[in-house]
């Protein structure tokens, strides 16, 4: 492929994946390639490069005999999930809170504190913004999984973590909601320091918890009882 060629893909893949995450593609759309060639003034090769990156990233799903269409989070169980994201990432800090070292907590915290600078000047919903916001989640996370369990451990829970729903989290963030975020993020750490895996794994559970809060909110549905009590605990 030339250089041209991986350009224009570049271009087709931050185009669809911006009218993806502002709706204006709407879950459950028909991506077809030809169609979309013409709405983006591109070839067919680019766009079909750009949806196989789509597709892993999990924004993208491609049908045998029918094509690729949109993933539609509004149809997900979005309350399940979170309550087994819940249940997994709360076992894995309680065990990181005993068996991460010094140094990869200094390392997070450093990653915390170079994040945090240059989030805070960036546009909401800036794609730049997103996508640095969910890489440093999947890094905090990932990090947290590989020190209660290593490899494995990382794999369930990046099992567990579904993208699409991942992203529309960040994508809808308000300010405050990244200040929460952070100040968890930060609280985790201060739990590690501490050793307390039950510090740790209450500040998780508010962690997940707030995240479904927002997807529901975002859904026109409102958080169970249940869920809320043990945010709020």
């Amino acid at each position: 492929m030339t250089s041209s060629n991986e350009r224009a893909a570049d271009r087709a893949y931050r185009m669809i994946r911006a009218d993806i995450m502002s709706g204006e593609l709407e879950g459950g759309a028909r991506l077809g390639e030809a169609n979309l060639a013409e709405r983006y003034g591109l070839s067919r090769t680019p766009v079909r490069e750009s949806l196989r990156r789509l597709q892993s990233e999990g924004l993208v799903e491609v049908l045998p005999h029918r094509g690729a269409r949109v993933v539609d989070w509004r149809s997900l169980d979005i309350a399940a999930i979170y309550d087994m994201r819940a249940v997994v990432e709360g076992f894995m800090v309680r065990r990181a809170a005993v068996t991460m070292s010094d140094e990869e907590i200094d390392r997070l915290t450093t990653l915390c504190d170079k994040v945090e600078r240059q989030t805070a000047a960036m546009e909401l919903g800036d794609p730049e913004l997103i996508d640095l916001l969910a890489g440093f989640n999947r890094e905090f996370h990932g990090s947290i999984a590989r020190a209660a369990g290593g490899e494995i451990f990382a794999a369930v829970r990046a099992s567990v973590v579904i993208g699409p729903l991942m992203l529309r989290t960040v994508h809808d963030y308000t300010r405050a909601d990244q200040e929460r975020s952070n100040r968890h993020h930060r609280e985790i750490l201060a739990a590690f320091r501490a050793r307390s895996p039950q510090w740790a794994e209450s500040v998780m559970l508010a962690h997940v918890y707030s995240a479904k809060s927002r997807l529901l909110e975002g859904r026109g549905e409102v958080i169970g009882p249940d869920a809320a009590s043990i945010e709020a605990s």
